[in-house]
């Protein structure tokens, strides 16, 4: 959708947490900040880093509250990205926010163990605590107004898939880069 004049890595991982170690088997290497500095450094230099994170720290398991998530992503990724400078060039990269869609506790999948027992409207705290992050360090941002989980009340469905990815391109083109 961007064209040839774009390198797109793609970096996501299913479980993947802001700070916090998976209990279950089969689950390790999932949090984020342990493998940020290593990510960056591996595509070095960076000129956007797009940052899409925080649903799987909804879960009932971390017991964080909405101001938690935010302040994480604060402190251990934006700052942290922000302030990576590249070891090639003279450059930082930017950095655009996207909060994770409205998670729907209501759903078989989600009512599970109470797995994300009270996400719901933590998660929808989160579009203002977001943005209010990506204002305060000048980032980009996307609010998840536009996207909506599937059956299991967590993950996208195709068309917020498209959504979003309709949003990314038309954010990165007004981008000067």
């Amino acid at each position: 959708m961007l064209g040839n004049q774009f390198e797109v890595i793609e970096e996501g991982l299913n479980s993947r947490t802001l700070i916090s170690n998976d209990p279950r088997p089969g689950k390790e290497g999932k949090n984020g900040a342990e493998y940020l500095i290593p990510c960056l450094d591996t595509h070095d230099p960076i000129d956007l880093v797009i940052l899409m994170l925080g649903t799987n720290e909804l879960k009932n398991t971390y017991q964080k509250s909405a101001e938690e998530i935010g302040n994480l992503l604060e402190e251990y990724f934006v700052k942290v990205i922000l302030g990576r400078k590249s070891q090639l060039a003279d450059t930082y990269p930017k950095l655009l926010i996207v909060t994770p869609p409205v998670v729907r506790e209501d759903t078989e999948y989600c009512k599970t163990k109470d797995k994300y027992l009270g996400a719901m409207q933590k998660s929808k705290k989160l579009n203002e605590i977001y943005q209010t992050i990506a204002t305060k360090y000048s980032c980009y941002f996307i609010g998840n107004d536009y996207l909506t989980t599937g059956s299991d009340g967590v993950h996208l469905t195709k068309e917020s898939h498209k959504k979003l990815a309709e949003m990314l391109r038309d954010k990165i083109l007004e981008i000067n880069f």
